[in-house]
């Protein structure tokens, strides 16, 4: 891998920008990585459309924006729709599987759902459903280690709730290691 354009989407209060920034941190922090974060919201907080783009390279990444992701990670059903067409031909496509059903895949393309909420809401709160989608990403993709996004989440994650984020973490990583 030489450089890896990847977009997370949802909606204000998934947590969409925390997991991106999770993967650039593993990546760049603990995965001997470069990698870069940008971030878009829409004029509302809580409830509108949200984005984080990666880059992950072996090399300086002296471009930060993502114009054609090869990994599509979704939230909501807005987001697949608004960045589906965005992806490449051969993308790896990851979804909350009870909330997104995507319309328009190409031929090429890998999709890998998984129940986050419910799993979250499983473990006790829904509001950590991004961390059990980073874990499913880390498993489905590959692109970071398993323990460089694990140091990742406990580094990210408010102090005092470390270990509920690791069970959450650990949850999509064991469900995406099945797939």
């Amino acid at each position: 891998m030489s450089w890896t354009e990847i977009k997370f989407g949802g909606f204000g209060g998934q947590g969409v920008i925390l997991a991106g920034m999770i993967v650039g941190r593993a990546a760049s922090l603990y995965n001997n990585q470069f990698a870069t974060l940008t971030q878009s919201f829409g004029p509302e907080a809580r409830g509108s459309a949200c984005s984080a783009q990666i880059i992950i390279s072996e090399n300086k990444v002296l471009y930060p924006y993502v114009t054609r992701p090869e990994i599509l990670l979704v939230m909501s059903q807005e987001a697949c729709n608004k960045f589906l067409r965005e992806a490449t031909d051969n993308a790896t496509i990851i979804i909350e599987e009870d909330l997104v059903k995507p319309q328009g895949l190409r031929p090429g393309m890998r999709l890998f759902g998984i129940p986050a909420t419910r799993l979250a809401e499983e473990l006790g709160r829904k509001m950590i459903l991004n961390i059990v989608m980073v874990g499913f990403f880390t498993a489905v993709t590959k692109i970071v280690a398993y323990e460089a996004a694990r140091e990742a989440v406990i580094a990210s994650v408010p102090q005092g709730t470390e270990a509920m984020n690791l069970k959450a973490y650990d949850c999509g990583y064991k469900y995406g290691l099945a797939r």
